[in-house]
């Protein structure tokens, strides 16, 4: 079992950054990527940034890129995602999640089934 904790939502202008942080614990080992997703009301969860835990290849959607930076740190078994340069469109709920995508092309990073566990949610709100 792996349980996900994440912290670092809150309530920010239009053009403000955030931090979000994920601590990973239990049976981690066994992960190869971690990645982070979101959902907004009445939207489908979408990805946003993955990483992989050995390597540290990432991977971004289109709508975060340059803005978003994703980064891992393996003595405090934690994800970070760095959001810079905020927009209203980016309000939701934000999900951590760890897993083994089936291959290491960046497709697989990309989707939810390749991810087995996943935290609580933390609430990211952008005001205009």
């Amino acid at each position: 079992q792996v349980q996900l904790v994440e912290s670092g939502g809150g309530l920010v202008q239009a053009g403000g950054s955030l931090r979000l942080s994920c601590v990973a614990s239990g049976r981690t080992f066994s992960s190869s990527a971690m990645g982070w997703f979101r959902q907004a009301p009445r939207k489908e969860r979408e990805f946003v940034a993955a990483i992989s835990w050995i390597g540290g290849n990432t991977y971004y959607a289109d709508s975060v890129k340059g803005r978003f930076t994703i980064s891992r740190d393996h003595a405090k078994n934690t994800v970070y995602l760095q959001m810079n340069s905020l927009k209203p469109e980016d309000t939701a709920v934000y999900y951590c999640a760890i897993g083994v995508p089936k291959y290491s092309i960046s497709y697989y990073y990309t989707i939810p089934k390749s991810y087995d566990y996943w935290g609580q949610g933390t609430q990211v709100t952008v005001s205009s």
